[in-house]
This record gives C-alpha cells, structure tokens and sequence, in this order.
C-alpha cells in the first residue's frame, strides 16, 4: 500500500515549505544538469530536524489535530490490515443495526477472537450513515449480543474505540443510552475471556467506555481518552469553545499523560506526524501490540484475571485528605 497523500496541518507548514523547497532543488538540478548532492543532503538532514523538533513537543491540542484528521485510518482500515479475516454481524435483536458501532470475529496473528469498533466515515454520504462514528442505544445492546457469543465460545475481545462520544440526539434518550452504556460497563467486568481495549482516536466520555472496560487498555500515540470534548469543556468552564487548547491541556487527555496517571496501560507509537501518513507502519505497531498483550492474558487463570480487571478500575480516582487544622 502506498503512502498516503495527507493535506498538512498548521502546525506542520514549516515542513511543507522546506519539502517544497527540495522538490524546487531537485528539479532544478534535473533540468540544468547540476550536481547538487550536498545541498540536497543539507536540505534532507535539516528538513529531518524540522520534524523531530515538531513532533517530540506536540502540545495536547495539537494532538487533537492529528487524530482528526480526515485521512487517519478508522477501525475498519486497521482491520484490512491487521486481520486475515473479518465477519460482520449486525443488530441488537431489539431495535435496529446501528453502523456506527461495528462488530463480527476476526483472526488477528492467528488468534481467533471477536472485534469491536466505533465506526466514522470518510465523506458526507458515509459520515451520516455512521452518525460521525457516535452510537446509538442500539450500538451498545449490539455489542453486548456480541460479546456475550464471544464469552459463550471462549473467544478474547478486542475492542477498537474512536468516538467523540454516544450520540446525544433524543432519539437516543428515548431508548435509554446511558442504561445501555452502564449495562455494558457491569456486564465486562464478568465476562470470562481476555478483553483489550485501544484507543484508536478519540476516546470521547461515556462513549467510549461503552467498549472501553478491559484488562488491557492501549491507546496510540496521539489519541486521547477524555470525560469530554476539549470544546465541550472550554464551552462549560470558559463559555468560550476557543478556549478549546487550553482545555485539551486542562484535561490530561494525552497518551502521556494518561500512562503516568495509569489509566492506560500501554501507548501503541506512531509514525512520525501520526498514523494517516503510513497507515501500515500504523497497523503493523497496533498489531503487534494487541498480540503481545494478548499472548500475556491468555496465559492468566481466568479467576485472578476477573479480579485483576475489577481491581484495576477500582483504583481509578485514588485521592487524599489532610485533615482541617
């Protein structure tokens, strides 16, 4: 698969502009028979620097960028590239089949195993046929049917989460969204197999734990987990969306910060500038990741597995008071 073609972000135009810059060189050297190779290497070596620079001090907002960008891979790009085979299965048995939440068995390096994953879409038509990658009740009751048949034949999960959040429509309230999140959240903490959760892009308040309950959760490398939007939390506490990467800082919703508060176990690492600029370097690392996890908790009495995953929620939000003086 060739490199994708990506339009550049605001923050990568000092790239652009030496890369234009060598193309300039390059084929000004062509034309006129000129032998430039040590221009071209300075030029190379400085435009490597560029991007070292940028990319090793990408702010949160920044990141937040990078992971929407239209041309990030989704779940099912990951997918083709990462699993031999895949067999979407559909509906809840109760309402409908929701798109923006898709599942079906995958083998993964020869493990057989179930996969989920919030769905967005690439232009217009898609994106409203997968509802901007937010579920509905019926995503959620779809993926505990289907997880539920993983449990029954003793299949690990693998759940892929990149959604802003659970569609907030009132339709959605109508059938009752957050019962459907929260059943979900109780009904992982018993199912008898290994689950891993990564995420993938945005990992957006309840939406994402509607799959997001794990004995592993990774997460790539410029993707974040947030209880909210850097706009939804900008627009509550400075009634400003602009105030947006003030709030992404806010928030420490960065894989960085993430693993050094331990609510994410491992950070999955990018190719430079994020994964829609080679999506099977991307893939490859996001493989290798979920195997080697994998391979670990398959190996784990399914008891002291149970136990380690409730134990490792319950940790979350630890704090300390000092008594008044």
């Amino acid at each position: 698969m060739e490199k994708i073609k990506v339009q550049p972000l605001e923050f990568e135009k000092p790239i652009v502009e030496l890369e234009k810059m060598l193309d300039e060189l390059e084929a000004h050297s062509k034309e006129h028979d000129m032998d430039i190779t040590d221009e071209v290497a300075q030029l190379h070596q400085r435009i490597l620097e560029t991007k070292q620079e940028i990319y090793s001090n990408l702010t949160p907002w920044q990141r937040v960028q990078i992971v929407r960008h239209p041309r990030r891979p989704f779940a099912l790009d990951y997918l083709k590239l990462i699993a031999t085979d895949f067999t979407e299965l559909s509906g809840d048995r109760l309402f409908g089949n929701d798109r923006a939440l898709i599942g079906g068995f995958a083998t993964i390096n020869d493990i057989k195993c179930l996969v989920l994953g919030q769905q967005k879409g690439r232009d217009t038509k898609e994106n409203l046929m997968r509802n901007f990658g937010c579920a509905h009740p019926e995503g959620y009751r779809k993926a505990l049917r289907l997880m539920r048949l993983a449990d029954k034949f003793k299949l690990p999960i693998i759940c892929l989460i990149d959604t802003p959040g659970a569609y907030p429509g009132v339709a959605s309230e109508q059938r009752h969204v957050a019962e459907a999140i929260a059943v979900n959240i109780r009904e992982m903490f018993q199912l008898q197999v290994p689950i891993i959760a990564v995420v993938l892009g945005e990992g957006g308040s309840g939406g994402a734990l509607g799959i997001g309950i794990a004995d592993k959760v990774l997460i790539l490398e410029n993707a974040y987990y947030s209880v909210i939007s850097p706009e939804g939390c900008a627009a509550i506490l400075w009634k400003d969306a602009k105030m947006a990467p003030q709030a992404a800082a806010a928030l420490k919703m960065t894989s960085p910060d993430l693993k050094e508060l331990g609510l994410v176990d491992d950070v999955i690492p990018e190719p430079p500038g994020g994964a829609h600029h080679d999506w099977e370097q991307a893939a490859e690392s996001l493989k290798s990741a979920i195997v080697r996890h994998l391979e670990k908790l398959q190996k784990t009495d399914i008891e002291k597995l149970l136990d380690q995953r409730y134990d490792k929620f319950r940790a979350f939000g630890v704090f300390e008071e000092e008594a008044a003086v």
